[in-house]
């Protein structure tokens, strides 16, 4: 297939997951976004979300990457790259600050923003994310949009997400070895959020948990913006290495039969039901009962959200939820995921697929993608943006220009 040149309409989203690595690739259009290609590949050389073997992590890369422009035609050359890991940290902060001139202009919401964001950071963290919550004028709270309303006083409420600057680096680092340049790094369940949950959930109120392969992904939104932030280290791995165990397999069939067979829930299978389960060693194949694999398999998820119930209740939030909660990522797909969930977190609980892009739909239409589609919506408002700024500048040109200043500090 001939390549074709490099493109300013092509946005790449780079998922580099513990499990697997997935670049999607987007052609922009004024109507929405289209995915043109796919690349996937295992992903080796991470651990929890953080690299923790560089060379390994950059070869999967290449590969995922190679795939995605053999199929879309085109040559990647920079990409929108998700993060993950225990490291992330968000908490919520306000600034406040006297409006100049009596209307609140662009410059005054970009000074309320760095008011909030003046808070004590260690030196080995770094911010991600400065995601605006809410402005209040003179004791008007709930404002969206303060540009052009008068007023004394100007409030923010701002959501800031930090992460290790190594652990960042290190990302960064890898797609730079594999040829690619980052437009920016990107929150896993903030991207995710992007491609499973709509407008009407986030205004109501809703928990966005992203099951990935080694790290459990909570984001809470209400009242249409993002109020808490938080990453668990438990995923989908521990529920195939509990079944490696369990069915004394090798962790590569564990994976397997967990994908194929996978269930939560005993009820939901018939008890004459087998399967086939191959030996550790070279030892042969055996015959077990399906329910084996729900008695194995819910305990850790019921243990997942469980322990992701409590952040909730920590959070504050948990009686400002009443969309429920949404679960996707790849162990969103084991059978009786949802009726488990709702049983734990006593709210509807539903599985988010993918959505708001169009071309290769029904190929990503899967919770397994969310997070790689999501970059794609993400990346696709970021261009917006910086083609045609909003009025308050949303971008906060600030937290942007020490972000680019970080990247290109790497490599001097």
């Amino acid at each position: 297939m001939q390549r074709r040149k490099r493109d300013n309409h092509l946005i790449v989203g780079l998922d580099i997951g513990t499990t697997k690595i997935c670049a999607l690739v987007g052609d922009w259009k004024e109507d929405g976004i289209d995915v043109i290609g796919i690349g996937q590949y295992p992903s080796r050389g991470l651990r929890k979300g953080v690299v923790v073997d560089m060379e390994s992590t950059v070869q999967s890369i290449k590969k995922a990457v190679e795939e995605a422009e053999l199929m879309a035609g085109c040559e990647i050359s920079s990409v929108y790259v998700g993060i993950a890991g225990g490291h992330i940290k968000g908490f919520n902060s306000t600034g406040i600050v006297k409006i100049r001139d009596g209307e609140v202009k662009p410059a005054d919401v970009r000074r309320v923003i760095e008011t909030a964001t003046a808070v004590d950071i260690p030196p080995d963290r770094e911010v991600l994310h400065v995601v605006p919550q809410e402005y209040t004028i003179d004791g008007q709270d709930g404002i969206k949009e303060p540009v052009g309303l008068v007023g004394v006083r100007l409030e923010a409420q701002v959501h800031i997400v930090t992460g290790a600057v190594t652990s960042a680096q290190n990302l960064i680092r890898c797609a730079n070895s594999a040829g690619l340049n980052v437009h920016d790094i990107v929150l896993e369940q903030l991207a995710s959020s992007e491609a499973v949950l709509t407008e009407d959930e986030k205004e109501l109120g809703v928990a966005l948990v992203d099951v990935g392969g080694g790290t459990s992904d909570l984001a809470i939104f209400s009242n249409g913006s993002i109020k808490h932030t938080s990453v668990l280290g438990l995923g989908g791995n521990q529920i195939t290495s509990d079944l490696a165990v369990g069915l004394q397999t090798p962790i590569s069939e564990a994976e397997e039969i967990k994908k194929r067979w996978g269930c939560c829930r005993s009820s939901l299978i018939d008890p004459e039901e087998e399967i086939e389960v191959q030996g550790v060693g070279g030892r042969g194949v055996r015959s077990l009962s399906r329910s084996v694999l729900a008695d194995i398999i819910e305990p850790r998820v019921s243990e997942i959200f469980t322990l992701i119930k409590r952040e909730i209740e920590m959070s504050g939030y948990q009686d400002f939820m009443p969309s429920g909660v949404v679960l996707t990522g790849g162990s969103a797909q084991l059978a009786g995921v949802e009726e488990l969930a709702e049983e734990i977190f006593q709210v509807p609980v539903r599985v988010g697929h993918p959505t708001g892009v169009g071309g290769l739909v029904e190929v990503v239409k899967n919770p397994l993608y969310a997070t790689a589609v999501g970059l794609l919506l993400y990346g696709k408002r970021d261009m917006e943006e910086k083609r045609f700024p909003r009025r308050g500048d949303r971008t906060f040109g600030k937290v942007i220009r020490r972000m680019r200043a970080w990247f290109e500090g790497l490599f001097l």
